[in-house]
């Protein structure tokens, strides 16, 4: 096995998308423009893989990919793929990544990470392994790439705020709302391990250890499934996996989180929530206005203290720079895109 060396490097990495749904246009997106925005080494969109021939096909054409293919086994043995970037289903993830550092392939992957712990210890025994090599690899959380989320970390790890106290997280969606919505891959959990859990509360509980760099000592929960039959092609099926979770987190540094995830809250279409309490300030977020965040400055006079709003478009915040002048907002879709600068530059 090669060991792959930047510096000795006499072409672009190739790159390879597993997926092309979803995660896979969002990814692909991202590859396209992460270069015209950002300095990241040379890359080449080689191939997109999925199951279907016809329809990989269309979206590697659609999507700027050099080709298509439908066996990913053979794509990783290939000579010319550096950079392995899951998106496929959860029940795949394991299998690809432990294959693809095993044969010496840079590997993001998105979350959840596996459908199982027993899946999710093997893959970062091979992260590991393949780290000792200089092999990287990646979980695809993109909102730690929110330029306000970026800053409010930074303001924690300033001391703005603080001995944070505690934190409340919630992911609220509402896309199952309607019990007639019809059966999915994921509301099975031999396909998604697990429901609103794995989907969205990965991505709060992931928002609560990043921005506080800590962890979880102890936690208590539960989950819950409202609608527990759909339709599916032969009629009414089971629905295996949760709607919604609750959870306290008790924190190395003694604070404590509250963690909620929905996908049945009715009107509620994508709204990540954050308020991270401190005895010196406090900050809010919302992911339904992901260019502004709320910062209290405790600090201050009693009779001066009040919620700031900080539109997050400055050249001086993180990965702004990179983007349009100050006040224009950007999106969703640029959580990707530095996602990708963030793993090159890795």
């Amino acid at each position: 096995m090669t060991t792959l060396d930047p510096s000795a490097r006499q072409r672009p990495l190739g790159v390879a998308v597993i997926g092309y749904a979803f995660m896979g246009k969002a990814h692909s997106n991202a590859w396209r423009n992460v270069g015209a925005f950002f300095g990241v080494p040379a890359f080449e969109r080689k191939v997109l893989v999925g199951r279907d021939a016809e329809l990989v096909a269309e979206a590697a054409a659609k999507y700027g990919w050099a080709e298509s293919a439908t066996d990913w086994r053979s794509v990783i043995g290939r000579e010319d793929i550096d950079i392995i970037d899951i998106c496929a289903p959860g029940w795949m993830h394991a299998e690809i990544a432990v294959a693809a550092l095993a044969a010496g392939k840079h590997v993001l992957v998105e979350k959840p990470l596996a459908n199982t712990l027993a899946e999710a210890e093997a893959m970062v025994a091979a992260a590991v392994a393949a780290r000792a090599r200089g092999v990287q690899s990646m979980i695809g959380f993109n909102y730690r790439r929110v330029p306000a989320l970026a800053l409010a970390r930074e303001l924690i790890d300033e001391g703005r705020l603080g001995t944070v106290r505690h934190i409340r997280a919630a992911y609220l969606q509402d896309w199952l709302s309607d019990a007639q919505s019809p059966m999915t891959w994921r509301l099975r959990k031999d396909t998604a391990g697990s429901g609103a859990l794995g989907d969205i509360a990965s991505h709060a509980i992931d928002q609560v250890l990043y921005l506080l760099g800590d962890t979880v000592t102890e936690v208590s929960g539960r989950l819950h499934t409202f609608v527990t039959t759909r339709p599916g092609p032969d009629g009414p099926e089971e629905v295996t996996v949760d709607d919604a979770a609750w959870a306290t987190l008790t924190l190395a540094s003694g604070a404590i989180a509250s963690v909620e995830a929905s996908r049945v809250a009715t009107g509620q279409k994508n709204s990540l929530t954050l308020e991270i309490y401190g005895d010196k300030g406090t900050i809010l977020f919302d992911l339904e206005a992901l260019n502004e965040l709320g910062f209290l400055d405790a600090t201050v006079p009693v009779r001066e203290q009040g919620f700031r709003r900080i539109l997050v478009n400055e050249p001086d915040h993180p990965y702004m720079d990179a983007w349009w002048p100050q006040g224009h907002v950007i999106g969703w879709e640029h959580t990707f895109t530095h996602q990708i600068r963030d793993f090159l530059h890795a």
